[in-house]
Parts: structure tokens; C-alpha cells; sequence
């Protein structure tokens, strides 16, 4: 699958549940900063999709762990909240054998049976859309908030730093 599939996969998940969402294709940013700024959006806007694998006391798991664009991830507390004693980010070849996507262009949606989708509930609370790369550094997509929740059912986890 190429992010092209993952792109299309996106947006026909959206239109079968009636999303309300809009695409923007834009030039490649490095940093959630810039890409905020092209996007002319909030940084916390942003859904920072980051690829884990939890371990520990004979747990196993990848996670699609799922936070606002500017807050930061505690691995240590996301693998104590899923049963794990550790977890570490996944390497770049099991992002993409995971996800079908290179870093920065992980959509907050989960399309492989196994990775488990997380979001911290903070994403929830300050906006009414999130914004992602959608499969590609080149194009984003603007969701409605609830669109996102109730399309992709998170399991809601608190792992974001808050020191």
C-alpha cells in the first residue's frame, strides 16, 4: 500500500461516515510548527500520531499514540496506562510496515490489525477540528473534532507530559 492508498483509504472512510473535513494540499513541512503555519491552524490543533511499541510483563503491543501537536509524550506513563512497563518509538521500517507511511505522515487513524489506536483526551477538548498529514507530508486534512471521535473510537489514555 503507498500513502497515495492510505490517502484514498482516508477519505473514503471519512465520506462513508458523512465527515465534515477538507483537504489541503501544501508544500512539505518539517516541523508541526510549520506545517501549523501553512495550514493557518493552531499548533494543538495538530494530531501528532506517534507509532510505540509497549512492553512488559509478557505485554506486547503497537500503538498508534495519538496527542495535540503541542504537547509532548510520556512514554513510560502510555505504557504504565496499557498494562506495559516500557515503551519505546518504532522503528522506521515498522512505522512504515505499520502504518504504510514515512514519520509526519501518520493519519490518527489505525488501518492495521495490529495497531492499537490511543489518543490522549486533551485532543478533544480545545478544538472543534483537528488537523493531520493525511498519508503524505504534502496533504492535510482538516476533520470536525467529533467527526474524528466517533469515527475512529480512540481508546482514550492520558500520556502526555505535564511537567
Amino acid at each position: 500500500m503507498s500513502s497515495n492508498e492510505i490517502f484514498n483509504r482516508l477519505t473514503v472512510l471519512l465520506d462513508d461516515h458523512h465527515a465534515h473535513y477538507r483537504v489541503m494540499k501544501h508544500p512539505t513541512a518539517g516541523r508541526s510548527e510549520d506545517v501549523a503555519k501553512i495550514r493557518g491552524t493552531q499548533l494543538g490543533q495538530g494530531a501528532k500520531g506517534l507509532v510505540c511499541h509497549v512492553k512488559g510483563k509478557g505485554f506486547r503491543q503497537y500503538v498508534l499514540a495519538v496527542l495535540p501537536a503541542d504537547q509532548q509524550a510520556d512514554l513510560l506513563l502510555l505504557a504504565k496506562q496499557l498494562g506495559g512497563t516500557r515503551a519505546s518509538l518504532a522503528s522506521p521500517k515498522e512505522v512504515s510496515e505499520l502504518t504504510q507511511c514515512v514519520f509526519g505522515a501518520i493519519p490518527p487513524f489505525s488501518f492495521h490489525p495490529d495497531l492499537k489506536l490511543v489518543a490522549d483526551p486533551l485532543l478533544f477538548e480545545r478544538f472543534d477540528e483537528l488537523a493531520f498529514n493525511a498519508g503524505s507530508l504534502e496533504y492535510s486534512v482538516i476533520l470536525n473534532t467529533k467527526d474524528y471521535h466517533r469515527i475512529a473510537q480512540p481508546e482514550l489514555v492520558n500520556f502526555r507530559r505535564t511537567e
